[in-house]
């Protein structure tokens, strides 16, 4: 399941700023290319309102909210691909994440430099997804002169599936020669099957991030409107977020006092709140809770899951031995106020293998194992 996302972008953009506010971790922060060097990495509690209300009813001895996992990656520059400015070794660590997040530039200050003399972010965007798409190239290449030997491979098996891949290959190899992303090509499921064993960057979802300075936190002003217009011609998700007011109240010691903050700031709910929400929604994931009074825990699982997937999530035995889960909605909860009245009202479900898990169920699992 991808619960991990790369921070990517050009050296300045404010990476390693939003990162420690969302992780409240050490990432060293300079005001010069290169200060990242080994990724930071940050686990993320997904900050959920339905997992509080369910412990204010059912009262749990510890209470587990959903993860998803940052990491860090050091700026890219143009030339990165070929290795430049430590290229090949940042790339690799985005090889490893389930989602990218492309942090750009939308602010101005002349004491933070740009490693391109000038801020432009549809040029920052594209020194980004060229350097990437080249990076998928060379595996491409690297596998279409490894098919073309499987031709003549004595293993039938072996030869048709080089025989398949070949066409893709190329196709690829012609995408992102032009510097385009693989994602944007269709491919059938078998197509599909064997272009994710390349384990390409440009196949991963993107998530771009428009960091501000306070005054374009309406998202307004004209560097952002650049970024969503690249954005929406990606089919890309969009965050506005300031980078340097994350980090003043993921610096502050209580949750009263960081709602205190943002009360003051006219703000309903911090940048890093939505962006969390956003990419775990994005990677395609949904929350399923287990209630009682030892633990409330929050589980993650992927869009589309079936009852003995979900609770495989929980512990394999329990997905080999599943007999059935016994289900109810957390707003069932809430309206009702006990599982006794769950109970009383009819709401409480015996639900099969076939039963589609939904976002905020709440599920007790039979098993034998």
């Amino acid at each position: 399941m991808g619960l991990n996302c790369g921070i990517v972008g050009l050296p300045n953009v404010g990476k390693s700023t939003i990162f420690s506010a969302l992780t409240s971790a050490p990432a060293e922060a300079a005001n010069y290319p290169f200060c990242t060097i080994d990724p930071n990495v940050g686990i993320v509690n997904v900050p959920d309102e339905r997992l509080k209300k369910i412990s204010e009813i059912i009262v749990p001895a510890k209470e587990v909210p959903a993860i998803v996992e940052f990491v860090d990656i050091a700026g890219l520059v143009k030339g990165a691909s070929k290795g430049e400015g430590l290229g090949n070794q940042f790339l690799s660590h985005i090889r490893q994440v389930g989602m990218i997040i492309h942090v750009v530039r939308c602010f101005d200050n002349d004491d933070i430099t740009h490693v391109s003399g000038a801020i432009d972010p549809a040029s920052d965007i594209e020194i980004i997804n060229i350097e990437l798409a080249l990076a998928d190239l060379s595996t491409v290449e690297k596998r279409i002169e490894k098919s073309a030997k499987q031709l003549r491979s004595p293993d039938k098996d072996l030869s048709k599936k080089a025989n398949t891949m070949l066409p893709v290959l190329e196709k690829l190899k012609e995408t992102l020669g032009q510097g385009i992303p693989a994602r944007t090509l269709e491919f059938t499921d078998d197509q599909l099957e064997g272009v994710r064993e390349l384990q390409l960057i440009t196949m991963k979802k993107q998530m771009f991030v428009c960091n501000v300075d306070e005054s374009g936190l309406d998202g307004k002003n004209a560097y952002v409107a650049k970024v969503l217009e690249v954005a929406a011609a990606e089919g890309a998700e969009t965050a506005v977020i300031c980078g340097a007011l994350e980090a003043d109240i993921a610096a502050l010691e209580t949750e009263e006092e960081k709602q205190e903050f943002l009360a003051e700031a006219g703000l309903e709910e911090s940048g890093l709140s939505k962006l969390i929400h956003k990419t775990y929604a994005a990677l395609g994931l949904r929350t399923f809770f287990t209630a009682g009074t030892d633990e409330n825990r929050a589980w993650t699982f992927n869009d589309g899951a079936l009852a003995p997937e979900a609770a495989g999530v929980i512990h394999t035995d329990f997905q080999k031995g599943f007999i059935k889960a016994d289900v109810y909605h957390c707003n069932d909860l809430f309206e009702l106020g006990s599982e006794d009245a769950i109970r009383r009202a009819g709401k409480l479900r015996q639900e099969g293998k076939n039963y589609k898990v939904q976002d905020g169920d709440v599920m007790h699992f039979k098993f034998n194992v």
